[in-house]
């Protein structure tokens, strides 16, 4: 924080007061691609994330600077110019928070200096961009005294990156970084958004994250035909079902009606969505009664579904998580929308650096590329320093 403040007053003067926030990145620890079928996930912020310090402007100049990317430069715009342009980049992910309060009737009278900073591990998919989102929204609420409850800022942060980026992302990102609690995960609803935080005490373990460090070429145009064919599968059960989401069935029900689904591809999509949801719901059931061996062993069954029945794994995850198991890992699973990312793992205390140099030395032996690991806390949501 000493050094965003050093980067604001370098960049922006050191007249008038400045403020801090926070938002943090977020890992799913199960419950995968079950949120577009209006199912269960189960995701935990993280103690990393983005961090902004703000300063109020008199006149409606929006500036924004990132550490990240400070090759871009100051970005600027205007309070009521809020437009999306490609070469603004990052700067369009605040920039649409701002567009959609706006929009959503909330004042923002005049604009801001921001500098912002992430340290989020780039392109792992933990979610940097609704952090960014998030900083933003409680940024806005603090320097313009917004009437807005944490819920409605997840909502509209998830609308601008659907509607002003064009992202099309469930709102579980969102969600985590907004409602994030130390040392809990989230059991949530993604249809109803009914929600409760569950306590993980690791005592004896930790969470470690390994990043494959392959680019995800395909995952957008397979994960809209993931959807597709989920949307397939709804409709041939529909024939004698009344449901709109495969989160609505139970396991004996698609048992009873999965006959229905005419393509045989479409129907084992449909499997994994139907078992990953009551999956989920079982793994908080195991961590209430402290059984970190059975949740770890739910974890690998749903890996073994995304690899076999959804097929969004894929050589590296695959090998990461292979090599996780046969080192001692209690759980671990890919995590994220696939093809590429990132994996999770639950590991006992002692194994930690063993574990590390194991398994990078087996994927790298599996694949030719070397993963990256973070050791990671749960922390809290969005918020001001």
């Amino acid at each position: 924080m000493e050094q965003l403040k050093k980067e604001f007053m370098h960049q922006f003067g050191d007249h008038g007061e400045c403020v801090s926030f926070f938002a943090p990145g977020r890992v799913n620890l199960i419950g995968e691609h079950t949120d577009y079928n209006g199912g269960h996930v189960f995701p935990c912020a993280l103690s990393v994330g983005t961090y902004v310090v703000v300063r109020k402007r008199q006149d409606q100049k929006v500036r924004l600077y990132s550490k990240n990317f400070n090759e871009l430069g100051i970005i600027e715009t205007k309070v009521d110019g809020l437009t999306y342009e490609q070469v603004h980049d990052w700067a369009n992910y605040p920039k649409g928070v701002a567009a959609v309060f706006r929009q959503a009737g909330y004042k923002i009278p005049t604009g801001f200096d921001a500098v912002f900073y992430g340290n989020i591990p780039n392109g792992a998919g933990l979610s940097s961009s609704a952090s960014v989102e998030l900083v933003t929204a409680v940024m806005l609420k603090e320097l313009f005294q917004l009437e807005i409850d944490r819920i409605e800022m997840v909502k509209l942060a998830q609308k601008a990156e659907n509607e002003f980026v064009g992202v099309n992302c469930g709102i579980m990102d969102q969600f985590a970084s907004g409602m994030g609690k130390k040392d809990h995960a989230i059991l949530l609803n993604c249809d109803t958004l009914d929600y409760q935080h569950t306590p993980i005490s690791l005592t004896n373990e930790q969470l470690i994250i390994a990043n494959t460090n392959k680019r995800r070429g395909l995952s957008e145009s397979k994960y809209n035909e993931r959807r597709l064919q989920c949307e397939t599968a709804v409709s041939d059960l529909q024939a004698k079902l009344d449901i709109s989401q495969l989160g609505e069935l139970t396991g004996d029900e698609f048992e009873a009606y999965k006959g229905l689904i005419h393509d045989e591809m479409v129907r084992k999509r449909a499997k994994h969505v139907v078992y990953e949801n009551l999956r989920t719901i079982n793994a908080v059931e195991k961590l209430k009664a402290g059984d970190v061996e059975g949740f770890g062993r739910l974890m690998n069954e749903s890996h073994v579904s995304l690899r076999d029945d959804y097929e969004v794994t894929g050589k590296e995850l695959d090998a990461l998580v292979e090599a996780a198991w046969e080192e001692g890992a209690i759980g671990s699973r890919m995590t994220g929308a696939g093809f590429g990312g990132c994996t999770i793992s639950i590991v006992p205390n002692e194994m930690t650096s063993r574990f590390i140099d194991r398994v990078g030395q087996k994927y790298t032996e599996a694949t030719g590329l070397e993963a990256d690991f973070y050791v990671v806390n749960i922390g809290d949501g969005a918020k001001k320093l």
